[in-house]
């Protein structure tokens, strides 16, 4: 069986497609949003070159894995309403993560992308287990990762986080080992 591009697709609403170099105004302009970023403010984006380094780590990642990060717009519309799809830990697991405008919010934007996105990683690797890791207040996140069937399988706290006691969440789609569990908690 050949692998197939993964890199333009579609859901019953929206456009997923690889992201380029060009798609940087444009998603600087959601990751500045301070609304965008109310579960994690030290994560809004205050140049636009932390934004190209994203996207030019999600452009890598599409070489090396055949799946990442897709940039995602309404069928049919131009302007981009936010991004996400899978990244590799290690090898070891698929970790599930999106973020869309503060418009785009509330529509089920989220979970219909991370549904698409936790499907075509099992395509790719089902062998990995996929993870969704989140701040404990961000509600609509955990929300979303039921939805799609995950279970918590880890709480502690949010290594790296400048807010000492934030409480990092981690849902699987499976029981992770100790391996795919230190992967989760980096």
């Amino acid at each position: 069986m050949t692998a197939r591009d993964l890199s333009a697709e579609e859901t019953a609403r929206l456009d997923l497609r690889r992201p380029t170099l060009e798609d940087v105004p444009a998603l600087f302009e959601i990751l500045s949003d301070p609304r965008v970023w109310t579960h994690l403010p030290s994560g809004r984006h205050t140049d636009p070159e932390w934004t190209a380094r994203s996207v030019e780590n999600w452009i890598a990642a599409w070489r090396t894995d055949g799946i990442g990060t897709w940039v995602v717009r309404e069928r049919g519309a131009e302007p981009i309403i936010g991004y996400g799809g899978v990244s590799d830990l290690g090898g070891i697991a698929w970790n599930l993560g999106y973020r869309f405008a503060a418009t785009a919010q509330g529509h089920g934007f989220a979970t219909e992308l991370s549904r698409h996105a936790l499907d075509r990683a099992r395509e790719v690797a089902p062998e990995r287990a996929v993870i969704a890791y989140l701040l404990e207040h961000n509600t609509a996140s955990a929300a979303v990762a039921r939805k799609l069937g995950l279970h918590l399988v880890d709480r502690g706290p949010d290594a790296g986080n400048p807010d000492p006691e934030a409480i990092r969440l981690v849902f699987a789609d499976r029981d992770l080992d100790d391996a795919e569990l230190r992967a989760a908690r980096r």
